[in-house]
């Protein structure tokens, strides 16, 4: 669990906020560079892109990933199966950076906020419903708990506290950011010109 969680609530918003996309497209040799340039500058592309990267909809494709691979049965499959597993990480990631695209580079902060809020919720839910579960729900994934000195039980309910608690420590320092940063934007707007008359 706290290898998902360093994809999705630590390297995700820290690939994003470095920008890398030009830096990637320029460590490319020169041919493959321009190809990728226009293929990245197409009509198609920008549409494909900027539908994924709409908030609600990237809020949506991240909550779903989430829910979904941690489905007992999707969950335990991937312990046993390694390319289920890098798929699996595949979609944390991808969704996550998708994710935090939509709520660090968009311009409306307040509704970036509102998805951090809801997706910060959802996760917590899922992991209250992990470490508050009275029976084991990962049989295959606690089976290496001993090894730690932990029953199965106990090595999921650490995995569903790692979830809730410092993985939404996260999600929320980000909504408080991004509210702080809202109410600023807005206070500096209302400066400017719009003022509502009293009755």
């Amino acid at each position: 669990m706290i290898e998902h969680e360093l994809v999705m609530a630590v390297s995700a918003p820290l690939i994003v906020l470095a920008r890398p996309s030009a830096m990637l497209l320029w460590g490319l040799p020169k041919i493959v560079r321009r190809q990728t340039g226009r293929a990245l500058a197409s009509n198609a592309t920008r549409s494909a892109w900027n539908c994924l990267s709409n908030g609600t909809v990237a809020t949506l494709l991240h909550g779903v990933a989430i829910w979904a691979w941690h489905a007992p049965i999707l969950f335990d499959a991937t312990i046993d199966s390694l390319p289920l597993h890098r798929l699996q990480h595949l979609c944390f990631f991808v969704s996550a950076v998708l994710f935090w695209w939509s709520v660090i580079w968009k311009k409306n902060r307040g509704l970036a906020a509102w998805h951090v809020f809801l997706t910060m919720l959802h996760m917590s839910i899922l992991g209250a419903l992990i470490a508050l579960a009275p029976r084991v729900l990962y049989g295959v994934q606690t089976r290496a708990a001993e090894t730690w000195g932990l029953s199965p039980l106990e090595d999921q309910q650490v995995a569903g506290l790692v979830m809730w608690v410092p993985a939404g420590t996260i999600y929320a320092i980000a909504a408080l950011t991004l509210t702080a940063l809202w109410i600023r934007d807005s206070g500096k707007g209302g400066a400017g010109g719009t003022h509502i008359v009293a009755p």
